[in-house]
């Protein structure tokens, strides 16, 4: 939401594992000119990405139209880019979709949890989360 924590990890992952595709983060509520979060970056840095350059930034409807995928974290998410743009609503997934949720059959995908404020474990968990599915859909893509 901020585009402090989960996004733009996931952008560095993706970029590295995708150098060919242009990738770009946002947030529905970002906390505009920020840099990453200090133990999400600590995370990012520890696997060797770069994120000292990322400024937070408002998702636009500039975005939403330029962008061929919007991955998203949660499927609220998914549902206010729904309410901004119903258009988009086709090309906006989560970026868990290929991670089977805990405890269901279906592979339905699962959100990945906003770890802001939370503890070091939390983010740890959040970045192994963002890992998998970067890498699922590095697969995908």
């Amino acid at each position: 939401m901020g585009n402090i924590c989960r996004s733009p990890v996931a952008a560095a992952m993706l970029k590295q594992q995708l150098p060919e595709k242009e990738i770009k983060s946002a947030g529905l509520t970002a906390m505009v000119d920020e840099g990453v979060e200090p133990t999400a970056r600590a995370l990012a840095e520890a696997e060797g990405l770069d994120v000292s350059q990322h400024k937070a930034q408002q998702l636009t409807p500039e975005h939403l139209q330029w962008a061929d995928l919007i991955l998203v974290m949660s499927q609220n998410q998914r549902s206010l880019i729904g309410n901004k743009d119903p258009a988009a609503m086709g090309k906006t997934m989560l970026l868990g979709h290929w991670i089977q949720a805990m405890g269901t059959r279906a592979n339905n995908g699962a959100d990945i949890p906003d770890p802001y404020k939370k503890s070091a474990d939390v983010f740890t968990h959040v970045h192994k989360l963002i890992k998998q599915a970067t890498a699922q859909w590095t697969e995908k893509l």
